[in-house]
């Protein structure tokens, strides 16, 4: 929650997040006076028309026609309102403009990909222009995930076999967190990136930057930070083995074996984990990156090798 901030609302920062925010302190502050007055009420009941003694016997009662049709039309007038605000809000937050700039966003065990038009790709951060509408197209390669953005109000789940989506517009520079809100994994908490909004200068220079064409080391290094998650380059022991320093040595199995750590062991850990498992680990690595690019998968193995 940024400084403007209201109780456990983080500040909005996306044209409709506005828009959000009053619908739901509506709700909020409706629900809270009505709570209140039921309560009220009770109690009011309770000791007014508490039986004083066993042998009082109290007056009939007879209905109220008009209450009982002040009870049935408000609630429901109030309902109606409601809906009617609620369903304008949802269509122009599920409408994206047709002149958005599209980005397609994959979940996957345990990271987010996203993909330019231009053929950029970044894995743990998404850059966004200020002040244009943005689309995300978005797809699972696993199991469902949940993309959600609380500054800029958007929340869309990710279903594997099809296509959501979801848009907004910025209104200020800065990073704003990408969190997971769908239980995906044993990482699935870890699973974060942010939106990073620029100007428009600065997102078409940054464009220009990424889509050059880099050494496969510096590729490699780019592609690992969706690994970097479950193996540490420092020793330490992950999710996954740490992999500084292991190409060219031997590597025990689960299964009692060793394996020369090569280009191929590399490769093939990458495309189809689950094959040959390191020893003292499980071999819960998702098999969701057989869609990288030849030159991505040449790149991973060669930042690989370079770690010492």
């Amino acid at each position: 929650m940024g400084d403007k901030g209201v109780f456990w609302l983080p500040d909005a920062m996306s044209t409709f997040a506005g828009e959000v925010d009053a619908l739901f302190w509506f709700v909020f502050w409706t629900s809270t006076v009505l709570f209140v007055a039921v309560v009220a009420a009770k109690l009011y009941f309770m000791f007014r028309y508490k039986r004083r003694d066993e042998t009082s016997v109290p007056d009939p009662v007879h209905e109220s026609k008009l209450l009982e049709s002040a009870w049935i039309v408000v609630p429901t007038l109030l309902v109606l309102f409601v809906f009617i605000w609620g369903f304008d809000v949802y269509l122009r937050m599920n409408t994206a403009p047709p002149d958005a700039y599209e980005i397609t966003v994959r979940g996957k065990q345990w990271a987010w990909e996203f993909e330019y038009a231009e053929g950029v790709t970044t894995f743990t951060e998404m850059y966004v222009p200020v002040g244009r509408p943005v689309k995300l197209v978005m797809s699972s390669s696993d199991v469902l995930h949940s993309f959600f953005v609380p500054a800029f109000r958007v929340k869309q789940d990710l279903v594997p076999n099809r296509y959501s989506s979801v848009w907004f517009e910025a209104t200020q520079t800065g990073e704003f967190q990408i969190y997971c809100t769908e239980y995906c994994g044993t990482a699935h908490s870890a699973m974060l990136a942010k939106v990073v909004v620029v100007s428009e200068e600065e997102f078409a220079s940054w464009i220009t930057e990424q889509s050059q064409d880099l050494p496969p080391v510096e590729l490699g290094a780019q592609l690992f930070a969706q690994c970097a998650l479950c193996h540490a380059v420092d020793g330490t022991t992950k999710i996954g083995p740490a992999l500084n320093g292991i190409f060219g040595t031997q590597q025990k199995l689960t299964d009692g074996t060793s394996v020369l750590v090569d280009e191929d062991f590399i490769l093939e850990s990458i495309l189809n984990p689950a094959i040959k498992v390191a020893e003292g680990f499980q071999p819960i690595m998702p098999a969701g990156y057989s869609g990288m690019t030849p030159k991505q998968l040449d790149g991973l193995v060669a930042y690989i090798k370079s770690l010492k």
